[in-house]
């Protein structure tokens, strides 16, 4: 199967002659009309097909495990795709090498931490189901070791001669979680995720498909690391969203990870403090009842209808405050970037906007408007271009006014700000989490990289600096994620002390924010499966959804007006979304008992218009099981 994206081309297979020794798995380079192209030979046949003259392959590049091609191959079909792009998941290019380097292993770990003297029942109970094999959910509040789980399972992975992969949703965690295993593996440990070199991911991969590392720890690409004899996979955080590909093919890494255990005969392990109502319907439950150590710690709503003060409220400030006097740290969650997330004017209504997206602009310390999907930027300007007026208001907060409020405001604390302005590359990551590891008296504040998975000692004040941010938005998951992030964030504060959280809202009595200052986990998903199965979302039923991308309003939704008239089941649209890098979007939804039919179905479909798209200048995906909508 050649690696070319043109969908019309990217579904076929072609013949070749291959050199004995070479089997299913094998990258070759392979003449392809007037040029050279990678392929992956998919399946070994004894002769061609009628009427085919068949051409020598020029070289086997290297060679994949068979199983990462059946994987491949399930995802085209089932995330309706093409093969081709599916292959180039498991088997993406690799550079030549031009001199020898360290592993990217030890520069971006943090240190990890020696095995505890004994584990706990329910931690004890958990591993003896997990070594019988399967499916679970390991479900437990933050601290209660949900990672020694890991680290056990994948000891007694490795005494069976079987390697283990464990997912993180986001590079933000790889540093301390890569850490922890190598403490205990050492250099069996290979990382794997975006973040590296073309040469650093290919000596990564190297290293695991010659044995060599038989522990991966990456992000949502490590699922297809080239591991042979795979016994464990173990996704951390797996309510995150993140684990989902927002490109072709659009995979979710929970569900692949569950296939490629099928297809290895391997068990996986989904672990979290806030599942999926899709998990906690699904899977075998192991409970971690208690957190390890101190009690969860309480929680306090401020309602900032009542406050002066944004974005520091009184309360907030306190809290601070007791910080700066006796010492220990705090973490700060602000999930918007810049200062404001949109400049307004007062007199005529105006607000800025990208004119290549239908999204207000952001304002930044350097005084410019930028638009956080396509890159665009502006000086911010001292005057209304529509009315001339200089009554010009800030909307609303983002992480770089808070950094700054609070240099003010509390000078006396050191400050590291976690968002994507700050940690273009994972060593500034690594740096920045030690730096506030090592600190006293330091506030870590920055988007929701900071409330996931990290796990520092002398956190006293955690605070969700404005709890709205994600509540208005029109999505069947915005009560879900904002739930989850309070709770995730709560869970920082008070691990090895006595702890406090804050949460600042417009809304103090919404049912998410009402459920998760108790800490009621249970409550939350019992609500959410029966408020989902009223409306047939997941987990009830599946979605899928075309996103199609165009010159033109109209000619978008016109291809998607006639791809509905070819697919059956209950569909929704075709509706228009907002314009993002100067495209018209619209979409068509699905809800389906059938997801891998209807993508399958969609595909075809697509295919066979993919010329008529190309003139017009028309592209389309199809996302199965969306994240968001």
């Amino acid at each position: 199967m050649p690696l070319v994206t043109a969908r019309a081309l990217s579904a076929r297979e072609f013949t070749y002659e291959l050199p004995e020794n070479a089997g299913k798995g094998a990258v070759v380079s392979v003449p392809f009309g007037r040029s050279r192209a990678r392929g992956v030979v998919i399946d070994v046949v004894d002769a061609a097909p009628l009427g085919v003259k068949t051409l020598p392959v020029e070289k086997v590049v290297h060679e994949l495990p068979p199983t990462l091609i059946d994987l491949a191959l399930w995802i085209a079909e089932y995330y309706g795709s093409t093969p081709a792009r599916a292959l180039e998941l498991v088997a993406p290019v690799r550079r030549q090498r031009r001199k020898e380097q360290a592993s990217p292993v030890e520069r971006q770990s943090l240190e990890g931490e020696a095995a505890p003297a004994q584990l706990s029942p329910d931690q004890e109970q958990a591993l003896a189901r997990i070594a019988e094999g399967g499916r679970f959910l390991l479900y437990g509040p933050t601290g209660s070791g949900k990672t020694e789980v890991y680290l056990q399972g994948a000891a007694a992975a490795l005494e069976r001669g079987l390697g283990t992969i464990v997912l993180v949703p986001e590079i933000a965690l790889a540093p301390q979680t890569v850490g922890r295993f190598r403490a205990r593996f050492g250099d069996s440990v290979a990382l794997l995720h975006s973040g590296l070199t073309d040469a650093e991911r290919r000596d990564e991969r190297e290293r695991i498909a010659r044995g060599e590392a038989r522990i991966v720890v990456g992000a949502r690409s490590a699922i297809f690391a080239p591991m042979h004899g795979l016994g464990l996979i173990c996704v951390d955080e797996e309510h995150d969203p993140s684990y989902k590909q927002e490109s072709d093919p659009r995979y979710d890494a929970r569900t692949v990870a569950a296939k490629r255990a099928a297809l290895e005969s391997a068990t996986v392990v989904y672990g979290s403090a806030t599942p999926r109502p899709e998990s906690w319907a699904a899977l075998e439950r192991l409970e971690l009842r208690e957190r390890l150590g101190a009690q969860l710690p309480p929680v306090r709503i401020v309602d900032l209808r009542r406050e002066a003060g944004y974005p520091l409220s009184a309360p907030l400030l306190a809290g601070l405050g007791e910080i700066v006097e006796t010492g220990g740290k705090a973490i700060l969650l602000l999930n918007r970037r810049g200062i404001a997330p949109a400049l307004h004017c007062r007199a005529c209504g105006t607000t800025f906007r990208c004119p290549d997206c239908d999204v207000a602009l952001v304002l930044h310390r350097d005084e410019a408007l930028r638009c956080h999907h396509c890159g665009y930027a502006e000086p911010s300007p001292s005057e209304c271009p529509a009315c001339a007026s200089v009554e010009l208001a800030r909307i609303g907060a983002g992480t770089q006014r808070l950094e700054r409020e609070l240099s003010e405001k509390v000078p006396e604390l050191e400050l590291i700000r976690l968002d994507a302005d700050t940690t273009a590359r994972p060593e500034e990551l690594a740096d920045a989490l030690r730096r506030f590891r090592d600190a006293d008296r330091a506030v870590l504040l920055g988007t929701q990289m900071v409330a996931k998975g990290h796990h520092f000692a002398g956190v006293a004040l955690a605070a969700v600096v404005d709890a709205d941010t994600g509540l208005g938005l029109p999505d069947l998951r915005a009560e879900e994620r904002t739930f989850q992030l309070v709770t995730q964030l709560a869970g920082r504060s008070g691990r090895d002390a006595p702890g406090r959280v804050i949460v600042q809202t417009f809304q103090p009595d919404a049912r998410p924010l009402a459920l998760a200052a108790r800490h009621d986990v249970r409550r939350f998903l019992a609500d959410e499966l029966e408020r989902r199965r009223e409306l047939g979302y997941p987990p009830f039923r599946h979605l899928v959804r075309v996103l199609v991308t165009s010159p033109s309003e109209a000619s978008g939704l016109t291809l998607l007006q006639e791809l509905r008239a070819g697919l059956d089941g209950d569909l929704l649209g075709p509706a228009p979304l907002f314009r993002l890098r100067g495209k018209y979007r619209a979409q068509l939804v699905a809800k389906t008992d059938e997801p891998r039919r209807l993508a399958a179905r969609t595909a075809r479909l697509l295919a066979a218009a993919a010329p008529a798209m190309r003139r017009a200048g028309l592209t389309a995906v199809v996302d199965v099981d969306p994240q968001s909508l």
